[in-house]
């Protein structure tokens, strides 16, 4: 399974948030910088996080962005339900057209692979994406506060 990419940009925003630690809140632009991603791009995606609850977003002078739960309760697998059209096959959904509909065990199949897939997810959260905080922090160079 492959994920689109704003998935990949709303879990990327997510570690980015977990380990910024400055006085300053952090921006969609600075992020997008960090990360070489398109501001516009990332700002949907902030978007699409607060409407599911995970950031908050302020505006102004002084605004930013923080996580709206503790990073122990942000689970990936639940993000990526939000965020994904889980839909692998047209037979998926309740419209299916398929003429071997009836007798396929195709469907079944990918539909286990892809439970399989979520459930691994399910045993995540954002707290371990940051495990490793330091390393990450200098990656993106994001120094500790003073």
């Amino acid at each position: 399974m492959q994920l689109t990419t704003h998935t990949d940009y709303a879990l990327r925003l997510l570690v980015y948030l977990a380990i910024h630690h400055g006085k300053q809140a952090p921006t969609i632009p600075d992020a997008a910088a960090r990360f070489d991603m398109s501001s516009n791009h990332l700002a949907k995606v902030a978007q699409t996080l607060v409407q599911h609850g995970y950031i908050v977003s302020y505006r102004g002078r002084g605004g930013g962005l923080k996580l709206a739960l503790p990073i122990d309760e942000i689970g990936i697998g639940k993000l990526v339900r939000k965020t994904e059209n889980l839909r692998l096959l047209p037979c998926f959904g309740s419209e299916a057209s398929c003429p071997i509909q009836p007798a396929c065990f195709l469907k079944n199949a990918l539909h286990k692979a892809q439970d399989a897939f979520l459930k691994v997810l399910d045993d995540y959260t954002l707290a371990d994406m940051v495990l490793n905080q330091d390393r990450l922090q200098e990656i993106l160079k994001i120094s500790e506060p003073a």
